[in-house]
């Protein structure tokens, strides 16, 4: 009966450990100790951040390069989450992700809802269609069904358009391949999407084009962060060190220029 006891008060404890270690992950702690920091992600948006299925099936791309050298930077740990781009600003709020790269630009509706980094990269929106169409300008546009990613700065640039060119039906999609896939089989007749990732679409398919719609504006990219995040202030002084070091110029050749290899 003594052993018989002693043995559900081994398991007792045994259990108590197991809780222990599991309460110690929960709240952030790894193996060896540092904090993890969860990134929020959308894994669709070549060069800033993608599968590569030609590998691991690993998330790769200039974004995640950033935040993984910011974190390292900084004694933390990195575990990235991928979701559809239109679910990362809810998923800040809801505490599920401690902070979001994905080429996100802030805008006037973002800004209510959580806190920016300062800008560390800048592009353009461009027009993308097949080669074969007459749609070389904005005018082009009237009567068009245009396609953007659901919840993305273009899908309120294409609202806009609605507002000064007639006709135009805009279609929304949770993926960039997606969009490229309905414009090459003909379900919408452009797409607005932004050049740095365009780009990657036009060298392998020389049946697309594009032009650049605000040719004498660019938007930024900035990381995002739940409101009073003290981590906006950390990331700020690493974006900054990076630029001062070119670091950022050299993430910047190696996704924009070289596709991802380094020199």
């Amino acid at each position: 009966m003594k052993k018989f006891a002693l043995i559900l008060s081994i398991v007792a404890m045994m259990v108590v450990l197991a809780a222990c270690g599991s309460s110690e992950a929960a709240n952030g702690e790894g193996e060896d100790g540092k904090k993890t920091l969860v990134m929020g992600t959308s894994a669709d948006y070549k060069p800033f951040e993608f599968i590569d299925t030609a590998n691991s099936d690993e998330i790769v791309g200039f974004d995640i390069d950033i935040a993984k050298h910011i974190t390292e930077e900084l004694g933390y740990e990195l575990k990235i989450e991928n979701m559809d781009f239109s679910g990362l600003i809810a998923a800040l709020n809801s505490n599920k992700v401690d902070f979001v790269f994905a080429g996100m630009s802030p805008n006037e509706k973002r800004e209510k809802q959580v806190d920016f980094s300062d800008i560390y990269y800048e592009a353009h929106n461009a027009v993308i269609s097949m080669e074969d169409a007459s749609i070389n300008e904005l005018g082009d546009l009237e009567g068009k069904k245009i396609g953007v990613q659901l919840g993305s700065i273009q899908e309120g640039k294409a609202k806009e358009l609605q507002e000064e060119y007639e006709g135009i039906e805009v279609i929304q999609r949770d993926l960039i391949p997606q969009l490229v896939e309905e414009l090459k089989t003909g379900r919408i007749d452009a797409a607005i999407i932004e050049d740095s990732v365009t780009s990657g679409y036009l060298e392998k398919n020389e049946k697309l084009k594009q032009f650049i719609l605000d040719p004498n504006t660019s938007k930024g990219s900035a990381a995002a962060f739940p409101e009073d995040s003290e981590l906006v202030e950390e990331f700020n002084k690493e974006i900054e060190k990076m630029k001062e070091s070119g670091k950022m110029d050299e993430l910047i050749k190696k996704w924009f220029e070289n596709g991802g290899k380094s020199e």
